[in-house]
Parts: structure tokens; sequence; C-alpha cells
């Protein structure tokens, strides 16, 4: 059962509460001092300050030490738990991770799935080896309140209120082709000369047809030549000089053998948003990971 603090009630010094107890435990004033990097003088100021407050001794003096008293070693109870939990939070704060375990899933596109996570789970996996993650490679919206997924990595913002969601840098994407491909066909130098390529796309192709046309490429829905609903695919098959296809640049410029085309056309630009359910504010799993995407997708 918890029970309700009347918080207006407590006004309590946590530096003299560490005060007293590393002296309890220390035995005397100096050695406390050393303890906590102090001088003396300023630990002993602490400790008569928290009996002021107290209205209690806390100590007694045996011999060259000090004794807590039947209040003290009550009271002492309290504080070594307060100890304990004020060590706890600082050892979580230093990146201590190895005693957060458990399953994190995360969907995002295919493309981002293969070529995007891998090298950031692997670092995730360095600094967190007890968090197991799942990856749903999918470029369907999951459904984040039914648990599809804890963390998605969408194109769209949000709509559902309900939602915590993080913009991060804006996607680009532009055309692609292989060497193979331009060394048969190519080159492109002009709308009219893009418009009679060969090109890949998807399996409901409308949307990146009418964005070549409205970018002032002419293109007919018969210069596509493949189709696949996988991006995953159509990238294998533009690789294999089959024609020309879209890919994010940062995929795109990293793959060998493949060459940008059609340069002097603007680059397709996309938002990204790193979204979760509300449960992100209470699972310290869940705030680790996703802030550790945003830290490495925001670099």
């Amino acid at each position: 059962m918890h029970i309700r603090m009347d918080w207006s009630k407590i006004s309590f010094d946590w530096n003299r509460a560490r005060a007293f107890l590393v002296t309890a435990e220390e035995g005397s004033l100096s050695a406390a001092a050393r303890a906590l990097g102090l001088a003396q003088p300023t630990l002993g100021r602490q400790v008569s300050a928290l009996e002021e407050e107290l209205g209690v001794a806390l100590f007694e003096r045996v011999g060259r030490g000090l004794v807590p008293t039947p209040a003290g070693l009550e009271m002492l109870e309290h504080v070594r738990s307060m100890g304990e939990a004020a060590y706890g939070m600082t050892r979580i704060a230093s990146g201590q991770s190895h005693s957060v375990e458990g399953t994190v899933s995360i969907t995002a596109s295919e493309v981002t799935s293969a070529y995007v996570l891998p090298p950031i789970l692997a670092a995730l996996r360095r600094d967190y080896p007890r968090i197991r993650v799942d990856v749903v490679a999918s470029n369907a919206l999951r459904d984040l309140h039914r648990r599809e997924a804890d963390i998605a990595l969408r194109h769209v913002a949000p709509e559902d209120p309900d939602l915590i969601a993080r913009k991060l840098r804006p996607g680009v994407a532009r055309l692609y082709a292989s060497h193979t491909y331009l060394d048969r066909a190519g080159p492109f130098d002009a709308p009219d000369q893009l418009a009679l390529g060969d090109f890949v796309g998807f399996e409901e192709n409308e949307m990146f047809l009418a964005g070549l046309n409205a970018y002032g490429v002419p293109v007919a829905a018969d210069r596509f030549i493949a189709c696949s609903a996988s991006h995953l695919v159509q990238w294998q098959m533009i690789q294999q000089g089959i024609g020309i296809g879209v890919m994010s640049q940062q995929v795109g410029d990293a793959t060998p053998g493949m060459v940008r085309i059609a340069e002097w056309l603007e680059p397709f630009r996309y938002e990204a948003w790193l979204v979760s359910h509300r449960e992100l504010n209470t699972s310290r799993r869940l705030r680790i990971v996703f802030d550790f995407l945003v830290n490495a997708l925001l670099k």
C-alpha cells in the first residue's frame, strides 16, 4: 500500500543527514571528515545543525570517539536507508547499466531496420548488455497502443495525443542507378532523357510517379519495368542494373557501385519521428533505449 506523504512537513537537509550517517559509521568527526573530503569544523557544524533541527542529541562522546545516543540509533536506521537509496541513484546516473534488463521492441522501415539501426543497436548492446531488442522491420505503421511495438521510427508525425514523439533530422532521398545500368542506358542529363529511363518502383507506385512528375520528370507509368512492395528488394534490383530507383542518401551514398543520378533534381525530403507510448515515462528500460536512439539519430 502506498502511503501519501505530507511533503509540506518535511524540511530535511540531506547533507546534514549524510554527515550524521558517516560520522556514526566512522566513529569520529575527524574520520568522517576524511571520508567525505570535508574540513572537520564544517562536518561538525552539519551534525550540530541536524541535532538542533530535530531537537535531539544524536551522539555522546565515549573516549576519543562518538557513539550514537538511543535517539541517534533509531534515526540511524532511517538515514542508512536514505544513504543506500542515494547511492543507488548515483550508480544509475553514472551509467552502471548492467542491472537494466528486459526486452524493448522497435519498429522501423525495412531500409532503416537493415542499414541504420544495426550499428546503433551494436553500441546499445555494448553499453546495456542485458537489454534485448526485437526489431520489427515493416513499412506499415504499427499500433503502439496495442503494443505491436514499444518504439517506432516513422516518417509522419503521430496524430494520437497519447503518444510521445521526438522529431529527428529530416531524411533525404535521391535517385540512384548502378554503374552497370548507366554504362548501358545513360547519361541522364535532362528531364526528357530521364523520362526514357527504366525505373524500379513500388507495388503501389502512384505516389512515387506523382512525385517524379511534380519534380519536372515526365516519366510515364509504363517506364516502371520492375516493382516490389519491399524497398530492400527494390534496392537489390537497382544494384543489379535493372533500372533507376530511389533510396535514402545515407544508404545510397554508402553502397559500392551505386551512383547518384539527375542531381539537378531537388532531393526528396521526408520527416523522421521517434515515437513511443506513455510507458516511456515510467519504464527505465524503455527510456534508456528511446534516449539512446535519439542521441544516435541526431548525430
